[in-house]
């Protein structure tokens, strides 16, 4: 059985005991069902993990004795910063795990022109504390140790003028544009459209952005689909996907 990994985004080093917090200790003690002397690995979200061991476990507390950090890094050379269209129900979710599994860096919720989805201050902040809730789950499973940062949502135009990646992408169907001929970068922004797609004018004002036109094939594609075959696909041309 591969040793748990769990989330735990507080300074650690080796040698010393540390206490998990409430979620983690309730996730180690009672959905895992742990006991002490039984390994486990601890990651804090920014590129560090440590091997380490039960201390102690009860009702309310679960300490773990750090043993050594671990060598070795699952992260790809290559940053993508993704533009997801917001989507209904689990096809977010669903976008995010499986982006954060082949190697995102950032994404960002997008309000688009056939969008939705209409969230107010509240619902937005407690949408995004899931989804950051979903990217690390997607960590503790695929054995990365840095969590994509899950920007707060904002319009596609203002995203757009954030960009300063080394190539920048707009994903549609009314092109027959390859991802083949470009030089490899170390940076990529992606931008995927709604589950109705965006609209002539904001490709227009993507490609009049700097985005490349993009498409992936002769079928359209879900907006949940869409940015994890791309980023595959880039991470097999630029990163490390073999």
């Amino acid at each position: 059985m591969r040793n748990p990994r769990i989330y735990f985004p507080q300074p650690m080093n080796a040698g010393s005991a540390v206490e998990l917090t409430d979620s983690a200790a309730n996730h180690v003690g009672k959905v895992l069902r742990m006991k002490p002397q039984e390994p486990l690995i601890l990651f804090d979200g920014e590129g560090s993990a440590y091997r380490g061991k039960i201390e102690s476990i009860s009702k309310k507390s679960v300490v773990v004795q750090l043993e050594h950090l671990i060598e070795g890094s699952a992260e790809s050379p290559l940053s993508v910063h993704l533009g997801q269209s917001l989507s209904r129900g689990e096809r977010m979710d669903y976008a995010i795990q499986k982006a954060t599994e082949v190697g995102v860096t950032d994404i960002t919720p997008l309000f688009s022109e056939r969008c939705e989805v209409k969230l107010n201050k509240e619902r937005q902040d407690k949408r995004l504390r899931h989804w950051q809730q979903v990217a690390i789950s997607a960590c503790e499973q695929c054995v990365r140790n840095r969590v994509p940062v899950i920007h707060p949502a904002m319009s596609v135009e203002d995203w757009m003028a954030q960009q300063t990646s080394e190539l920048k992408f707009v994903l549609h169907h009314r092109t027959e544009r390859r991802l083949d001929g470009y030089e490899q970068p170390a940076s990529v922004s992606l931008l995927i459209g709604p589950e109705g797609g965006l609209t002539a004018d904001e490709i227009q004002r993507a490609e009049q952005s700097g985005f490349n036109a993009l498409a992936l094939g002769p079928r359209v594609l879900r907006t949940e689909t869409a940015p994890v075959s791309a980023i595959t696909l880039m991470q097999y041309l630029w990163g490390d996907l073999r």
